[in-house]
């Protein structure tokens, strides 16, 4: 994502009444409301944090300590969009409570990282790790109707790492994956790239030898809208993947109403496991005086530059 523009305005404000109000909107919006943590249970999110650790975008303590609490609301959770340099995420590292630890992989596209961060109270990160790349000789396998253009890698490769809750063991793939433009082009690679990864996680399944036989595959996949017809939705789908529909069917863009955001998994295994999902539209909560003195673009302005443009989506999973 280019950064984004500082706002032309200075506004202040009080992260403790931030935190109050978006803790409120959690618990008492209907549609909205995010499970507590409980036994057997594992509150999985992802959250594309725009340009964190991008310092012509740089975030305050206030701003870190915001993104944090968000964060902790949950057991694991994909981030994407931490850039190579890690100091912003470090300093939200910090307002993490006591025994949240963090694994993350090396700079790709766009300078940037795919970061788990999670909860060793509930969460063990496993053996597994690692990047996501089709070898140059199964480049003429990624193909799709109607498409004739190469598919040449991902610009940002997936980050699959092997995590378990209780006695569920299961490989999440953290993926970014290509925007581009609105281009007839950049929507082809789009696809493509999707189908990859889809295709990528039937063929573990199918050989045998997974880590193990639950996979989630979870990020921003630049998706416009989660419906078949969609050339994303499709190509992510087109192997076996299963996309559950959000409980509250809101977009996972703060602007565009989007559904980039997405999970997906096989029917079996995580499948079985998961209970419900949603998007928490954190935007509706805070800064509501801003919102009341500004017009939507500039409170949308503040939004992204000082916390993101996408809203986090969420799922729950039996673990035990």
């Amino acid at each position: 994502m280019p950064r984004f523009e500082q706002p032309g305005f200075a506004y202040s404000y009080d992260v403790d009444d931030e935190i109050a109000a978006m803790r409120t909107w959690r618990d008492t919006r209907q549609g909205r409301a995010i499970p507590d943590k409980a036994p057997g249970r594992m509150l999985l999110a992802s959250w594309n944090i725009a340009n964190l650790g991008d310092q012509a975008q740089p975030r305050d303590d206030k701003d870190c300590r915001l993104i944090a609490e968000l964060i902790s609301w949950f057991d694991l959770v994909a981030i994407q969009e931490v850039k190579e340099n890690l100091s912003d995420w470090e300093r939200v590292r910090a307002y993490l409570p006591h025994g949240w630890d963090a694994v993350f992989s090396d700079q790709g596209g766009n300078d940037e990282r795919m970061l788990y961060a999670f909860d060793t109270a509930r969460v063990t990160r496993l053996e597994l790790a690692g990047e996501i790349a089709i070898p140059p000789g199964d480049h003429r396998y990624i193909k799709l109707p109607g498409i004739e253009q190469k598919f040449l890698g991902f610009d940002r490769n997936p980050y699959a790492v092997a995590f378990q809750s209780g006695g569920w063991v299961v490989t999440m793939v953290n993926a970014h994956l290509y925007f581009g433009s609105s281009s007839k082009r950049s929507l082809n690679r789009r696809a493509l790239e999707t189908y990859a990864l889809g295709r990528w996680a039937d063929l573990r399944r199918k050989r045998g030898w997974a880590f193990s036989p639950n996979v989630v595959a979870i990020g921003d996949m630049n998706m416009p809208k989660a419906e078949m017809g969609d050339a994303v939705f499709d190509a992510l789908t087109k192997r076996g993947l299963h996309i559950p529909p959000h409980q509250s069917r809101i977009g996972t863009t703060i602007t565009e109403g989007k559904q980039y955001d997405q999970l997906a998994f096989f029917p079996g295994g995580a499948g079985v496991a998961f209970v419900s999902d949603g998007v928490f539209d954190f935007d509706g909560a805070i800064f509501a005086d801003l919102w009341d003195s500004r017009t939507p673009s500039e409170f949308a302005a503040f939004m992204r530059y000082h916390i993101s443009d996408h809203r986090p989506i969420w799922a729950e999973f039996i673990t035990g």
